[in-house]
């Protein structure tokens, strides 16, 4: 998310509705999870990722979780990065740090999947 942020919408190629609608709206509706997820609205879960448009960043894999030993992004400069998490209430991330460390995942139930 981070070079789709700093490549699409800090270089003016997407626009920012654009980059909610890729990483959260439409991932949300094709998964059947809309409007419980992908959006804020009242009676949704209002997880909420909070960027600086402006914080400079460097990729590195000592800094990302994810399943892999390395990144072919290592050292690639981007403009833009997430600096809080929030789910369903609980802020879960901060300034590049994990401060939930039990699973906070809650079963949903769907009524179908367009995949």
């Amino acid at each position: 998310m981070p070079i789709l942020f700093s490549e699409g919408v800090s270089k003016n190629r997407i626009s920012l509705e654009r980059f909610v609608e890729l990483t959260s709206t439409n991932p949300a509706k094709m998964y059947g999870l809309y409007p419980q997820k992908g959006s804020i609205k009242v009676g949704s879960d209002a997880d909420i990722t909070i960027w600086d448009p402006n914080k400079k960043n460097k990729i590195q894999q000592i800094n990302l979780s994810h399943g892999s030993d390395y990144t072919p992004y290592e050292g690639l400069d981007i403009t833009g990065w997430p600096i809080q998490t929030w789910l369903r209430g609980n802020k879960i991330y901060d300034q590049n740090e994990f401060i939930v460390n039990k699973n906070l995942g809650k079963y949903i139930s769907r009524d179908f999947c367009m995949l």
